[in-house]
């Protein structure tokens, strides 16, 4: 498979992809993401209450989830979640010789892993491949970067987007890994965005976290949360004028953030285990922003709704029922729902449609779902797929 740049197209990035023999597949499982000096850097890491060795690590290097620092190493196969001191020790140790081999300090490196819960990881394997990633780091291989953190992701999923910051052309660009276990807050998934950006660590964080508000905490697959969450962005400040907050250029680089994000999560849905489409549910005229979130995220979590949609039936009882039984303040009397622009339920009452109609819309790969709450001004956009029964085999399979 060709390479593609991403990664590391924003100027100050290296990087490497390795195999180093976790994965019986012989694919690469071992990834280093590395600044060419200390960065800024944000992090956000899942709010789910069970987290792995690294994430925990994580929280060391960057308890206010900015700072600077010089990079990040991954694996995929094992998670180091459940693992003990020992897991803690073993993340510790991954920091300390990516730091070692890159003449950085132990807390300049952040770790992340992803795989089966409750493994210890194979450190011999994992030393091996650390030092391999290192020997090979370099500005095009950005493809197996990408294949090295993948688990049950079937496709390699990145996002480059560029803009005009300060008269030059300022480029940020991601890489994610995350096909099941999704759910809002923060979305199951490894991250890493790298930009040539100049920003400052705490304005990094603050863009980052507003970014990701309805984009990768909008998604869901199957309503469960990982252990193991991160997303990373780190900025070389090798591009375009500092960047301060509230003037165009913060507005062009949070805007230009968010594209990339979205485009992030979009490939996480679209790539959902057993997926066969991409369902976009968009509320609006809701009370609040909040109860305009409640209300998508609850139609987007619904197994009978994701049900119906992937046997394209326009069951539009199971997203009024979804709807109803969220936190979001509903009125019956003043809810609308439409599918692919066809009203099926309005303002309390059933609509005639074309059946027939709809079910062929369904047959798309994307479909479009919207509820206009009739209280306000608010609106938010949820984005899942739909439940297959592959989804069942994929996760049947997938053991200990």
């Amino acid at each position: 498979m060709g390479q593609v740049r991403h990664i590391t197209l924003p100027a100050g990035f290296v990087a490497a992809g390795v195999h180093c023999g976790i994965k019986t597949t012989g694919a690469e499982d071992l990834a280093v993401i590395v600044a060419e000096k200390s960065v800024p850097a944000a992090i956000l890491t899942t709010s789910n209450q069970v987290v792995g060795a690294p994430v925990i690590q994580c929280r060391k290097i960057l308890p206010k989830g900015y700072g600077k620092i010089r990079g990040i190493v991954i694996n995929s196969g094992v998670a180091n979640v459940c693992t003990g001191k020992q897991g803690l020790t073993d993340a510790e140790n991954m920091a300390g010789q990516t730091a070692k081999l890159i003449d950085a300090q132990a807390g300049e490196i952040l770790v992340a892993s992803t795989g089966v819960i409750g493994h210890p990881l194979p450190m011999s394997k994992i030393r091996r491949g650390i030092a391999a990633a290192v020997k090979s780091l370099g500005r095009g291989n950005d493809s197996s970067v990408v294949r090295a953190i993948m688990t049950t992701d079937t496709k390699e999923k990145s996002a480059v987007v560029q803009t005009r910051i300060g008269g030059e052309t300022v480029t940020l660009a991601g890489i994610v890994k995350g096909a099941g276990m999704i759910a809002p807050s923060l979305a199951t998934m490894i991250s890493v965005i790298t930009t040539d950006a100049k920003i400052a660590p705490s304005l990094l964080y603050r863009t980052f976290k507003a970014a990701t508000a309805e984009t990768f905490n909008a998604v869901t697959i199957d309503s469960d949360q990982s252990t193991s969450d991160t997303a990373i962005v780190m900025a070389s400040g090798l591009a375009g004028g500092k960047i301060q907050y509230g003037t165009s250029a913060h507005r062009k680089f949070e805007d230009a953030l968010e594209e990339v994000c979205l485009e992030l999560a979009l490939a996480m849905v679209r790539d959902g285990e057993g997926a066969t489409k991409l369902i976009r549910v968009r509320v609006k005229s809701a009370a609040t922003k909040t109860d305009a979130a409640a209300a998508a995220k609850s139609v987007a979590n619904s197994p009978l709704f994701k049900c119906a949609i992937h046997g394209r039936d326009p069951n539009w009882g199971r997203i009024v029922m979804a709807v109803g039984k969220s936190a979001a303040k509903v009125d019956p009397n003043k809810l609308s729902v439409s599918i692919g622009g066809t009203r099926v339920y309005a303002k309390g009452q059933p609509v005639k449609f074309g059946h027939r109609t709809v079910r062929e819309y369904l047959k798309g790969d994307t479909v479009d779902v919207e509820i206009d709450l009739g209280l306000g001004r608010e609106k938010f956009t949820a984005y899942t797929c739909d439940l297959s029964g592959a989804y069942i085999t994929i996760n049947a399979d997938y053991h200990t």
